[in-house]
């Protein structure tokens, strides 16, 4: 697909680039590349492949929740300048 260079001017304002006129026909030229190997990719049959969210095979790992409150909080606390009521306190945000 042949990209001219006001598609190419329009695609770089969309983008928020500063494209330099100078450059405007090597990215045409790059843009109808790339836009060309997509196109190859329309030719591949993919009736029977199946949908692939990942490739590696790994899953994510779980463990069981386990309420320690009264340890972490009492240890989280006893490290921190300020607390009060089993909370932190910490500076005002505005």
């Amino acid at each position: 697909m042949k990209i001219t260079k006001e598609q190419t001017k329009k695609i770089a304002a969309l983008a928020r680039l500063g494209l330099v006129e100078k450059n405007v026909v090597s990215y045409s030229k790059d843009l109808s590349a790339i836009l060309d190997y997509a196109e190859k990719l329309n030719e591949v049959d993919t009736k029977n492949v199946e949908t692939t969210s990942q490739v590696t095979g790994l899953s994510n790992v779980k463990r069981p929740d386990e309420v320690k409150q009264k340890e972490i909080t009492k240890e989280i606390l006893d490290n921190t300048p300020l607390s009060k009521d089993d909370f932190i306190k910490v500076k005002n945000v505005f």
